[in-house]
Formats: structure tokens, sequence, C-alpha cells
């Protein structure tokens, strides 16, 4: 299985740091571009978002992705022009599936800092209805499967030393969203993250007990955020 590791200061940085608005990219987004990091399987943008009180992104649209957010320190309010208003806080998981289109705002609803990382994925239709959905306090080893894109999120809290394996399928990705963790004696730590792709020459077989031998462990306690994902995007 070949790995690459994405370290955290190595990221795109981004945002307005005049209005309180401090982003890093993990891929190509907005006024960064790079043809060679452009996306990983069906995974386009992972981005780190760091707002100050009262700041945040005014009305803005999108088409055709699928937006998650998971919310590591603070409270995000989040408006859409389907009418939903909602707070997100940490342990919640916000879907919004832009669809045929949608537009929103999101800002720090909360009076100290706020921090959440944003993952945008390619559906597997296009001009579908928007949807919109919110899952509280998602448990840990609970599975949050896109209803319209073939990607799985999986929540791993660590405390120190305990152990979690690394899903198996064709592209996994790993985001260290806060603590520190080992993967296969590769020292991560938060914001940084690796990934992972299966060798198309081996077995079927072969490959799965190659992943399978994979793990993450905690140093000293650590929240991670792994996709996996059975498909790259599929345009036209």
């Amino acid at each position: 299985m070949a790995q690459v590791v994405w370290r955290a200061e190595d990221r795109y940085r981004g945002g307005d740091q005049r209005a309180g608005v401090d982003t890093r990219h993990a891929f190509s987004f907005s006024g960064f571009y790079d043809p060679d990091n452009v996306g990983f399987g069906l995974l386009v943008a992972c981005n780190e978002e760091r707002l100050a009180p009262g700041a945040g992104f005014g009305e803005h649209p999108h088409r055709d992705v699928e937006i998650v957010t998971w919310v590591i320190e603070g409270e995000l309010e989040h408006r859409d022009s389907a009418g939903h208003v909602t707070v997100v806080r940490p342990g919640d998981v916000q879907r919004l599936g832009a669809g045929s289109g949608v537009r929103h705002t999101e800002r720090n609803a909360g009076e100290g800092p706020l921090r959440f990382v944003q993952m945008w994925l390619v559906p597997g239709a296009f001009g579908t209805e928007p949807e919109y959905e919110l899952v509280r306090g998602i448990a840990d080893n609970t599975p949050f499967a896109l209803p319209r894109t073939e990607a799985v999120l999986h929540v791993r809290r660590l405390a120190d030393g305990e152990r979690t394996a690394v899903p198996d399928a064709a592209f996994v990705y790993v985001h260290v969203a806060r603590g520190r963790a080992l993967l296969d004696g590769t020292a991560l730590r938060a914001g940084d993250a690796v990934r992972l792709t299966d060798d198309r020459a081996v077995t079927e077989t072969d490959r799965r007990a190659t992943q399978s031998e994979l793990e993450l462990r905690a140093e000293g306690g650590a929240e991670l955020l792994l996709w996996e994902m059975h498909a790259e995007p599929a345009y036209g």
C-alpha cells in the first residue's frame, strides 16, 4: 500500500487575517493551484478553518458537491437558502449536499475561537435536489456514509495508547484533527494527513491482508477523521 504524508505546515494558507479568517488548504483551492494536488479519491477539499468571534463567510453558492463539516472547537452557525439555520458543535457531523444549487453562510456563533474542518467530495450524480443533514453527537465507531457518493467518514477519538484499524478501501484519507498518533511508525500530529492507496498490481486477497495490518495508535490521545473511499470522480 502506498502512503503519502502531508504535514500541517505544508498546507496552503488562505483566508483573510484582518477579517479573522485563517484557512489552511490540503488541496488546490481558490487562488492556490497545483496541478499535481487537486484531489484524492473523491475528496477535492479538506480545509482547516479558524474563525475569530463574529467572523465568517458571507453568503455564497455551491453546486454538485457534498460538503461535510467537523467542528473541533467552538460553535459554527450555518444558514442556507433552503431555510436551515443550525449551530454545529464539537461531536456533530454536518452534511450539505449542494446538488442543483444552494447558497449558505457560515460564521463563528460563539464567544471564543472556532476551529473546524470542512471536506468537499464529488457526488455520484449531478443536478440532484439539495439536501441538508446534521447528526448530533456522532459516536465513535459509527460510520457516517454519504448517501450520494461512495465515501464513508469514520470518526475516532482515542485515549493514549489506544489503537484503531485503517478502513479497507481503494482510497483512505486520514486527517489528525487533534492530538498525536502513529501510523506504521510514522508520527502524526494535529493538522497532518495521510493519503493511502492500494496497489492495483497485487491480488484483492493480498491487498486486504496488507491493508488490514495498518493501525493508528494514539500518543497522549487523538481525534482522527478517516475517509473510506471506493471510487474516483466520474464526470460526464
